[in-house]
């Protein structure tokens, strides 16, 4: 039986929300897609993404023309942006799938006509990715679909952010923002992770964290600082071709990963000083009582 997707409730979170960003790393291959999404099912995390675009508008024009090296031959920088794209069929495909496994997948939207097209999808969520936060178009009209709202504030000033949450809050039903760096891979010393707890207190809503980093350790420690949404990359091998990919998490990697998140609950306690009953016997034995 399908699973019918519910809007994912950002406030009342059952635990780290934790998204598989496929991305574009499929490389416009549906089986890619499919074992990604087999690995985001076997290893318990909750929801794979993908990201369309209508490359006509959201290729800049000066590099449209531009000649760029594929594994399919040399062809133009737009040629390339459309032979990567999923349509109608792939993501029909794709939406029967997911919830015959289930998971929950979503998409980031990159302009208008590829937020009406996932539209037709009922997604738990619609991402907006830190490229687009300016874009108060978009953002206003994703918020108008009355589904949750995920930003990423990559490579944004907290003047810009403060402007998009301000969006947010005046048209989204929910929303939730993801500190995030844009570089891939992302430098361990400009991951800034303690900006967590600053977004919380700033914008008083759900924060995440969406990394690029090479490694996973970054972020378990973001989970500890309060992310209550991670949002990772991921790849069935570092070595394919494309450039999000040697950054990105393997399918190991993303079994390990996982029991890192779910094992920090436990690592942190509830702050309450207590002799554990693993330690009495110690204490007797040390102390004579």
């Amino acid at each position: 039986m399908e699973k019918k997707f519910n809007k994912v409730d950002f406030n009342d979170l059952d635990g780290t929300y934790i998204i598989a960003e496929i991305g574009i790393n499929h490389n416009g291959d549906l089986q890619i897609a499919k074992k990604l999404v087999d690995g985001a099912f076997a290893t318990g995390w909750n929801c794979v993404k993908f990201q369309k675009r209508t490359p006509d508008l959201c290729v800049p024009e000066c590099q449209k023309n531009v000649e760029k090296e594929t594994p399919w031959g040399k062809m133009t920088y737009l040629e390339y942006k459309h032979r990567m794209e999923f349509g109608r069929k792939e993501y029909d495909y794709l939406d029967k799938y997911c919830r015959e496994k289930p998971i929950d997948w979503a998409a980031s939207v990159w302009d208008l006509e590829s937020l009406e097209f996932m539209s037709k999808y009922e997604l738990p969520f619609i991402k907006i990715p830190s490229a687009m936060l300016t874009n108060n178009e978009l953002v206003t009209a994703a918020c108008k679909t009355g589904r949750p709202i995920l930003l990423s504030t990559g490579m944004s000033t907290l003047k810009e952010i403060d402007s998009a949450a301000a969006l947010l809050k005046k048209h989204a039903s929910q929303y939730a923002l993801l500190v995030c760096n844009s570089s891939y891979p992302a430098k361990l010393d400009e991951l800034n992770l303690r900006s967590i707890p600053v977004f919380k207190k700033r914008y008083n809503c759900a924060i995440g964290y969406s990394g690029h980093e090479y490694g996973l350790d970054p972020t378990t420690v973001a989970v500890a600082l309060g992310a209550q949404i991670v949002e990772r990359h991921i790849t069935l091998d570092h070595t394919m071709w494309g450039t999000d990919q040697s950054s990105s998490v393997e399918i190991q990697g993303m079994d390990k990963l996982y029991k890192q998140i779910r094992s920090v609950p436990k690592i942190l306690g509830n702050g309450v000083k207590t002799v554990y009953e693993s330690e009495i016997k110690v204490r007797k034995k040390l102390r004579g009582y």
